[in-house]
Order: C-alpha cells, then structure tokens, then sequence
C-alpha cells in the first residue's frame, strides 16, 4: 500500500536537553501526526541529527505554512533545516559513459516506480546508451569530452541539468572527473558510486589488481561528489566475499551487481531525506 502523503522534517543542531520535545511539541501544537521519527546524538561534533514525518492531511495548512511557523523553532534551536513533501517528485539527471550496468538497473526502478522519481534527461559523453534511453522515452544528450574541450563541455552538461531543472544528478558510471567549481555549486547534489579496492588499487583494471593480489571480498561505495575524487561523505557501501576460485571477470560481475544495488540504495536514502552531512561524514537516519 502507498504510504500517505507526508512531509519531512530534517535537521541537525548543536546538541542540549530538550531538542525532541521542543520539536514533537510543535507538532502536537499545530496537529500534526508524526509518522516516523529517528534521531542521533554525535558526541564528535556535540550536534545533534533528527528527521521526522509528519502525515500532510493532519496539518490544516500548506507547506509554506508549515515553513513559515516553524522558522522560529529554527531559529531558536540554531538549526541547519529542511522540509520536503513527499507528493513533490524529486528530478534527477543521470549520467552514463559506457558501462551501463547502472543506467540499465536505474531506469528499470524509475519504470516500476520503485524510485518514484522524474528524470528529465541522461547525458553521456558518449553515444552507445542512446538507444536504450530513448526507448524509455527519455532525452538523451550526447557531450562529447575531449582534453581540448573539457570547459566548454562540462559548462554544457551543468547547463543542460540546471536548464532541466534537475535537482540531483548522479553519476551512473560515468567516467569523467568533474571540476571542482562544479561540485562546489552543487554541494550534497552530486551522487557518484565506485569500487571497494581505493585506495589500495587505483587507476586502469583495478579487479585485475585485485584478483593478482588474492583479495577475499569486493564491494562498492555510494558517496556525495567533493572536489577531493572519491573522498565525499558516504551514503551507502556493500560487499561480498570471493575466494580463490574466483576468476577475474567473476569479480566484475559481483562488482557490478554491488554497484547496482548500493547507488540505487544510496539515491533512495537521499530522495527521501535521509541523509544529513555532518563535514565529511553522514548520518542516515
């Protein structure tokens, strides 16, 4: 059964006595029927993480409203804060090179509404994934990228995902760096997935790397892009074991399977605000 229409609350704090009872008090107050409510309390950073999900039709207003009336427990709490409605689809922007194992898993969630999402365009900086994308009845942009064109070429693609009026992009194996002033725009709006061998085996054929060197499991890591490669808060991160037996294309494909299923976990935690970035870590609540 379809969850009812909510909205979200998500916020971190400096951490005091006090802060769960202010917050479920304003809801009571205003009639609000809390959902789910999860919270944690960082020692590290003395802040303190909440989310909660209030049911829409309990409230006798709209989501500005609700905005408006909760702007001075914000501000009272110094709170760093969102509100979202879960009615409002989230548009994401894909991008793909050539492997489309991703890209492939991705639109198949999209079509099944497991990921009840809007996708307004996939950009590739190659042509092969076309013909798949536009058989899905989606936009299909091809950027080329080349060492003589990198500027012109990654303004084009952030021109096409804010011209789309893309919200989240993700990184669906696509096997470009991109430029830190980029990442620096679009901070906690940039989802990349890579392998589980970095640091330990970097550049070209790091499953070959890794089958010569024995290694016992392979895994994969959803994180947020920085302009530091593949150093982003994580979201999200699986393995499995391997074993001796396991020839070197055995390894891709458990690879590839991880990689599936971790940014496809990873870009659901985000949709539904489940992930507050506390400098270079996350708490997922």
């Amino acid at each position: 059964m379809d969850r009812p229409r909510h909205f979200t609350l998500r916020f971190s704090c400096p951490d005091r006595v006090g802060i769960v009872s202010r917050v479920a008090s304003f809801f009571a107050d205003n009639g609000g029927w809390i959902l789910r409510s999860s919270q944690h309390s960082d020692e590290d950073s003395q802040r303190f993480f909440m989310r909660v999900e209030v049911r829409a039709d309990s409230l006798d207003f709209h989501l500005s409203e609700l905005r408006r009336r909760f702007e001075p427990v914000g501000r009272e709490l110094d709170m760093d804060w969102q509100i979202s409605d879960s009615a409002v689809k989230k548009r994401v922007v894909l991008l793909v090179s050539k492997q489309m194992h991703c890209l492939y898993d991705l639109l198949e969630r999209w079509q099944s509404r497991e990921l009840d999402i809007e996708i307004p365009c996939v950009i590739s900086n190659h042509a092969d994934a076309r013909g798949l994308v536009e058989w899905h009845g989606l936009r299909f942009h091809h950027v080329p990228i080349t060492k003589d064109n990198k500027p012109e070429a990654w303004a084009e693609i952030e021109r096409l995902f804010t011209e789309s009026g893309g919200e989240t992009m993700v990184l669906a194996r696509f096997m470009q760096i991109l430029p830190a002033d980029l990442c620096d725009r679009h901070p906690g709006r940039i989802l990349n997935i890579h392998h589980s061998f970095l640091p330990s085996f970097v550049g070209a054929q790091p499953y070959l790397q890794a089958y010569q060197r024995g290694v016992k499991q392979v895994g994969a890591t959803c994180h947020y892009v920085t302009p530091e490669l593949d150093q982003g808060p994580i979201i999200d991160q699986d393995v499995t074991r391997v074993d001796h037996g396991d020839t070197v294309r055995d390894l891709v494909r458990y690879g590839k399977d991880i990689e599936k299923a971790v940014l496809a976990r990873g870009l659901r935690h985000h949709l539904e605000d489940r992930v507050l970035i506390s400098g270079r870590r996350t708490v997922v609540l």
